[in-house]
């Protein structure tokens, strides 16, 4: 069962056993954060990625902020 996490980010258990993606591709939602985080510019990962957009690129942060949002720092009933 495919899962849509926004516009353009999906899991598809028969795409890259179901890791998140950019619709349409095979590029994982975790490779561009490895990426970004590993201080590579946005600039630099478009010419790599050329079917990737600025707008895939600030809804993958999105994508990232919503779940460590969602994170529990402490438990709620320790």
């Amino acid at each position: 069962m495919k899962v849509i996490f926004g516009k353009n980010i999906v899991a598809d258990p028969e795409v890259l056993a179901g890791k998140p993606v950019i619709r349409g591709t095979r590029i994982p939602v975790d490779l561009i954060l490895k990426k970004l985080a590993e201080n590579i510019t946005t600039d630099k990962i478009l010419k790599d990625y050329p079917r990737l957009t600025k707008g895939h690129i600030q809804e993958i942060l999105k994508y990232a902020h919503s779940l460590v949002a969602r994170e529990e720092v402490y438990p709620a009933n320790p």
